[in-house]
């Protein structure tokens, strides 16, 4: 426990330093970096289960998904948002990987390179390609930044709430034959400390956030984020259980692996994004 808290207080550190000195330009890096690991992890996990996908074929495509539509919307698009990329870098991937399964693949396993290659691009850099588009929901560049920090501090604290609470007081399964340490306790823990952060922050940077978004909106909006969390959580877990392994990766001391770390968000960014794109 104490690895993973000091862990936690050193990623928060270096996350909020990168954030306070080079603002959203280290959001989309850090963001892409992740994306990329958890993609890469994602793929040892196919492996494991003998599918064999395209691994450094989805890297690269996976990286263009992720950091392109905010490049390409500040720089070539003049601050329009360009959402229309990553479902066509999407389509390109289809189609690539359809031309490789063909010539590089024995006829054994070739709809499993193609599926498991596609299903890795589409669960992580196409999902978290909208904590990108977050950053650019707002003329102020601040305010995007600090609607996705918000997200992933409302989300994350949903995991530790759900942890503390369910060693303190679990006693009923949540899901036994997925994650047979999480209880409903936990979970209800998770989602009442998700909506205290939401609406702390919301209160404490109210000079950094739309002027709708209250304590009160913030506590409401917390409420299906911390949902959809646990059910990104769950989801992860589902995988690493096929796969027959525990962690995805030793990356992080405490944690795991970063698909360990971005899980929680795999779900809740597109949630995100749609929620404050219609508050907006």
């Amino acid at each position: 426990m104490f690895t993973r808290v000091l862990s936690t207080l050193v990623l928060w550190s270096v996350i909020l330093a990168s954030l306070w000195f080079f603002g959203a330009h280290a959001a989309v890096v850090l963001l892409t970096l992740l994306s990329a690991l958890s993609l890469h992890e994602f793929y040892g996990l196919m492996d494991r289960m003998n599918l064999k996908p395209f691994r450094w074929l989805g890297l690269a495509i996976g990286v263009v998904m992720t950091a392109a539509p905010y490049y390409l919307t500040v720089y070539l698009f003049d601050g329009k948002e360009f959402g229309g990329f990553a479902p066509a870098v999407l389509a390109v991937a289809v189609v690539i990987c359809g031309v490789r399964i063909l010539g590089e693949r024995d006829t054994t396993n070739r709809f499993e390179a193609f599926s498991s290659t596609l299903l890795g691009l589409i669960y992580l850099p196409f999902m978290l390609h909208y904590m990108g588009r977050i950053l650019l929901i707002h003329e102020e560049p601040v305010i995007g930044l600090m609607l996705c920090l918000w997200l992933v501090a409302t989300s994350k604290f949903c995991d530790v709430g759900a942890l503390l609470t369910g060693l303190a007081i679990g006693r009923h399964k949540l899901a036994p034959n997925i994650s047979p340490k999480k209880s409903w306790e936990g979970a209800v823990g998770g989602v009442l400390v998700s909506v205290g952060v939401g609406a702390g922050i919301a209160y404490l940077a109210a000079d950094w956030l739309p002027e709708s978004f209250t304590p009160a909106i913030a506590a409401l909006v917390a409420l299906p984020i911390a949902v959809t969390t646990i059910v990104s959580d769950l989801v992860e877990s589902a995988i690493k259980r096929r796969a027959d392994i525990k962690d995805t990766g030793t990356v992080i001391p405490g944690i795991g692996g970063a698909l360990d770390l971005t899980d929680s968000l795999i779900l809740t960014a597109p949630m995100g994004y749609f929620i404050f794109f219609f508050l907006s």
